[in-house]
C-alpha cells in the first residue's frame, strides 16, 4: 500500500514536470525547468538531407525524457518576436 502511494506521488511528479516543461517553452528560453542554463548549438550532423546545420537551444544537461529544453533556434525567434510585437501595439495604445 505505502509503495502503491510512493508511486503514484513519483508519478504526479513526474506528469506536472511534463506540463511545466510543455507551458515553458515559449520565446527564447535562458534556463531550463531542470535548473540548468541552455545554450545554442547547432546540429552539424546530416540527421535530415533537407535540414543540414539546424539551431538549437538545448539545455546543458538534456536527456531524451521530455523533462528538458530542445527547441528549435526558428521556433524561440519567432514566438519571441511575436511577443514583442504585441507588446510594442500594447505601448501604441497606451500612448
Amino acid at each position: 500500500m505505502e509503495e502503491e502511494l510512493r508511486d503514484k506521488k513519483a508519478q504526479k511528479e513526474y506528469y506536472n514536470m511534463i506540463d511545466f516543461v510543455a507551458n515553458a517553452q515559449q520565446g527564447i528560453p535562458k534556463i531550463c525547468p531542470c535548473g540548468s542554463i541552455t545554450k545554442e548549438t547547432v546540429d552539424e550532423d546530416d540527421t535530415y538531407d533537407y535540414l543540414p546545420g539546424k539551431r538549437y537551444f538545448i539545455c546543458k544537461d538534456f536527456e531524451n525524457d521530455g523533462l528538458h529544453f530542445r527547441q528549435p533556434w526558428v521556433t524561440a525567434i519567432h514566438e519571441e518576436v511575436e511577443r514583442l510585437k504585441e507588446r510594442y501595439h500594447e505601448r501604441t495604445i497606451v500612448l
